[in-house]
C-alpha cells in the first residue's frame, strides 16, 4: 500500500512523484512506456521552475536562448530580446521528463516503467490500479496521464471545461545556425502559430492550431515553413498530439484522487504553454495529498481552488487575449508581436515577474483600436 499512486511520469507526475517522497511519503510512478521515452513538445521551459526545486536541472538543458525572431507567412521579421533574468531553457523531453523522474527516485519514489493502467477501482479508503502486471494499491490517487491518457474520464470527470487544440512536431537533426533564438510563425496557420526550438543538435519544429483550425492541412503548412532552416519536413518521423487547453475553472479533485497537468487542463490558450503549469499543478497536487496524508480533510477541494485562484484567474485573461489575438492575426503581428515591450512583457510572464492581469487590459485596447481603425 502506497500513499500515493501516480500515473504517468511527465513534468506532473514527476514533479509531484519528487516532492511526496521528499516529504517522506511512500510514491509509485507509473508509466506505460520505457524511460527515456519520446514525446512532442516544442521543449521550451521557463527557467522559473527552478525556484520550486532544490536541485540544479543543467543536466536536462539542451540550450538557452535569449530572443525570439518572428515571421509573418515566413516574411516580415521582427527579432527582440526576451530580457528575461535567465535566458529561456530549450530541453528535450525524454532527457527533461526522465531527469526529473530520477530526481524523484533519489528521493525515495519508485519508477514502475512498461506498465500501463487498466482500470482503477475505489475500495473504501483506498484506490487500486490494474496493471498487467497485478494491481497497485494507494491511499492517493494523482492522475497525470496527459491529454490523451483514459483516468480523468475513469475518475467521473467526464464533462470537463477544455479546448482540444491540435499539433504537429517533428525532431530534426542539423547544424543549428542561431542557437540562442527560438522562431515562430503566426501567418501560415489559423487561430495557432509555427515554432522552430533549437536544441543542441536540431531543431523541433511544429505547427499548432489552439483554437479549432478548420480544414488545414498542417503537414502541408509546416513542410513549408521548414524550408526556412533547410529542413525537409517530411523526411523526418512526425509526431501528432492533442493539447488540453485551459477553457475554464473547474472540479479537479474527487473521492481521494486529484488531476495534474494535462490532464487537468492547465494549458495556456494564448502561447499553448504546457510544461510550466503542469510542473506547477504537481507541485500543488503534493502539497495536497501530503496534506490529506496528515488528516486535513478539505486538503483536496483546496487544491481546485488553489489551482484556480493561482493559475485559472489569470488563464482567464490569457484566453480573452487569445480569443481577440487569433481573430485579428494580422493586426496582432503589427500592433501586437512586433513591439519591443510584447516580447519583454511575455518574458516577465514566463518568469513570473508579471501576471496577464497586469498587462492583458491594454494589450485588448491596443488590439481593439487596430480592429476599429481597418
Amino acid at each position: 500500500m502506497f500513499d500515493c499512486v501516480i500515473v504517468g511520469s511527465g513534468p506532473a507526475g514527476g514533479t509531484a512523484a519528487y516532492h511526496l517522497a521528499k516529504r517522506g511519503r511512500s510514491v509509485v510512478i507509473l508509466e506505460k512506456e520505457t524511460l527515456p521515452r519520446y514525446k512532442p513538445c516544442g521543449g521550451g521551459v521557463a527557467p522559473i521552475v527552478a525556484e520550486w526545486f532544490d536541485f540544479d536541472f543543467s543536466p536536462a538543458i539542451s540550450l538557452r536562448v535569449k530572443s525570439v525572431r518572428y515571421t509573418w507567412n515566413m516574411d516580415d521579421p521582427f527579432e527582440a530580446d526576451l530580457k528575461t533574468p535567465e535566458p529561456m531553457w530549450m530541453v528535450r523531453r525524454d532527457v527533461f521528463d526522465h531527469f526529473l523522474v530520477q530526481q524523484a527516485q533519489k528521493q525515495g519514489a519508485e519508477l514502475r516503467e512498461s506498465t500501463e493502467a487498466q482500470g482503477i477501482e475505489f475500495k473504501g479508503d483506498h484506490w487500486q490500479v490494474n496493471t498487467p502486471h497485478g494491481p497497485v494499491l494507494g491511499r492517493y490517487l494523482i492522475a497525470a496521464d496527459g491529454a490523451k491518457g483514459p483516468m480523468a474520464r475513469w475518475l467521473g470527470f467526464k464533462e470537463r471545461k477544455r479546448c482540444i487544440g491540435s499539433a504537429l512536431e517533428a525532431e530534426a537533426l542539423t547544424d543549428v545556425k542561431t542557437p540562442d533564438t527560438l522562431h515562430l510563425e503566426f501567418g501560415l496557420v489559423n487561430n495557432g502559430y509555427l515554432w522552430n526550438f533549437p536544441k543542441a543538435d536540431g531543431y523541433s519544429i511544429g505547427i499548432g492550431a489552439f483554437r479549432g483550425g478548420g480544414k488545414q492541412n498542417l503537414r502541408e503548412i509546416a513542410t513549408e515553413y521548414s524550408q526556412m532552416f533547410d529542413v525537409d519536413f517530411t523526411s523526418v518521423k512526425q509526431h501528432g498530439h492533442p493539447l488540453c487547453i485551459w477553457d475554464g475553472n473547474q472540479t479537479l479533485h474527487t473521492q481521494n484522487a486529484l488531476l495534474a497537468g494535462e490532464a487537468a487542463c492547465v494549458v495556456d490558450p494564448l502561447t499553448a504553454e504546457g510544461i510550466r503549469p503542469s510542473m506547477f499543478s504537481g507541485m500543488k497536487a503534493s502539497e495536497a495529498i501530503d496534506a490529506a496524508l496528515a488528516g486535513d480533510t478539505t486538503a483536496l477541494a483546496n487544491y481546485t481552488q488553489i489551482i484556480a485562484q493561482e493559475w485559472g484567474t489569470d488563464m482567464q485573461w490569457a484566453k480573452r487575449l487569445a480569443t481577440l489575438f487569433y481573430r485579428i492575426p494580422g493586426i496582432s503581428y503589427r500592433l501586437g508581436v512586433k513591439r519591443p515591450s510584447a516580447t519583454h512583457r511575455m518574458g516577465q510572464i514566463l518568469s513570473g515577474e508579471v501576471a496577464y492581469r497586469d498587462v492583458a487590459s491594454h494589450a485588448l485596447n491596443r488590439l481593439s483600436r487596430g480592429l476599429v481603425s481597418e
